[in-house]
Formats: structure tokens, C-alpha cells, sequence
């Protein structure tokens, strides 16, 4: 399985510990957010894995500038939407630390066979939800908040299923909360609504996750 490239990252050295505990030493939760930028984000968390391994060899961990166009629209809607700047750092700060620690699992083929079975599964129904965000965005009045959401709670059960024995339940805790969080009902009516304040936003994200799905990204 191709993992994507914003999943990209590199060996952790605490053989038989669990990802999931090294949240404070590897991830920083400190971020200048007022200008926001996922891409600076990450790269923040690569200076603070490469300053915390013992061995630094070949440690490449980035996000692409599409998929981090995607998640700083997605920050500016949950902030707007929810009015609590607070909230919306947390979510995508969440989403960033799930991908750096998946993306280490998957460099350190961490993953039996069942797993890598599951994580296909995982990108198929990823796949799935960004054509039918795209499909949403591009024909007004289709919008169905049911399929969506539907979509959203199957990647949300996927994923834990993943990690299941890989993070630590304050990880499992992170990826409801971010998924949680994006499948609210009433954000994605919001969201979809035509003409509606978040339209540009939409517009984006939906730009983004079609370059993502050409690229073969998702």
C-alpha cells in the first residue's frame, strides 16, 4: 500500500514501546496560530522527533503543499464555524500528530498483513469520501449530511481499527475527536450550503482533494 506523502516519517527507536507515548517528547503543542499553517506545524514536529532519537538516520517527514492548503481551510472553517480559535488548533494539531504516528508505524512496517488489509481498506473508503465531497461541492442541492457522515464514521472506525494495538487510547482519544469534530451535522450542512459563508472555503478544500485523488495521493 502507498501511504500518503503527508503520512511520510521515519524510524522510532523505542523497539516494543507503543507510538502513543511518546505524544509529549515527540509531537510540540506549542503553535503561533493567528497565521496558521499546518505546513509549519509539521515541520515543527520533525525538529522535535529528530532532537528526541537516538538514532537520527534518514528522517524525512513533510506535508505536501495541497494537502496543507486542505488542512489550513479546514482550521479557518472550524474556527469560524465553532467561534473558539482554541478548539479549531486542537483539532488540526490532533489530526497532524495521528498522521506523523501512522506514517511512522508504516515506515517501521509496524503492520501485519491483517493490518496492511485494513489500511487498504482505510484508503478505499478515504478515496470514496473525497469523491463524494468533490461530487457535493460540484452539483448545489445534492448535498445528503447522511452519506457524509456515514463516510466519516466509517474512516473514524477504520483507522482506529488500525492502530488498535499500535497507540495509546489518548491517540485512539485523538482520532474521534478529529473525526468527531469534521462529522457534525450541523458544520457539514453549513459547509455545503450554497452560497453560504464558508462557499470559498469549500471551494479549496474540493480543489485540494482533487488534485490529491489525481495524484493518487487518496
Amino acid at each position: 500500500m502507498t501511504c500518503p506523502r503527508w503520512l511520510a516519517g521515519d524510524t522510532c527507536t523505542r523497539e516494543g514501546g507503543t507510538l502513543g507515548r511518546t505524544d509529549r517528547s515527540c509531537i510540540p503543542v506549542q503553535a503561533t496560530m493567528d497565521a496558521f499553517s499546518s505546513k509549519d506545524m509539521a515541520l515543527r514536529a520533525q525538529k522535535k522527533i529528530l532532537s528526541s532519537m537516538a538514532t537520527k538516520s534518514s528522517v524525512q517527514m513533510f506535508i505536501d503543499d495541497t494537502t496543507s492548503e486542505i488542512l489550513d481551510e479546514l482550521y479557518r472553517v472550524s474556527k469560524e464555524y465553532s467561534g473558539n480559535k482554541s478548539e479549531a488548533q486542537k483539532v488540526i494539531k490532533d489530526l497532524i500528530k495521528i498522521a506523523v504516528k501512522i506514517g511512522l508505524l508504516f515506515r517501521n512496517n509496524r503492520f501485519s498483513t491483517a493490518e496492511l488489509g485494513v489500511a487498504t481498506d482505510f484508503k478505499k473508503k478515504l478515496h470514496q469520501g473525497a469523491m463524494t465531497a468533490i461530487s457535493f461541492y460540484e452539483v448545489d442541492f445534492t448535498f445528503d449530511q447522511a452519506v457524509m457522515e456515514e463516510l466519516l464514521t466509517s474512516c473514524r472506525d477504520l483507522l482506529l481499527k488500525l492502530v488498535n494495538t499500535h497507540l495509546t487510547p489518548k491517540s485512539h482519544g485523538r482520532i474521534n475527536h478529529v473525526f468527531n469534530h469534521y462529522s457534525n451535522p450541523e458544520l457539514l450542512t453549513k459547509l455545503y450550503e450554497p452560497g453560504g459563508a464558508f462557499r470559498p472555503n469549500l471551494t479549496k478544500i474540493c480543489k485540494g482533494l482533487n488534485k490529491l485523488v489525481e495524484d493518487g495521493t487518496i
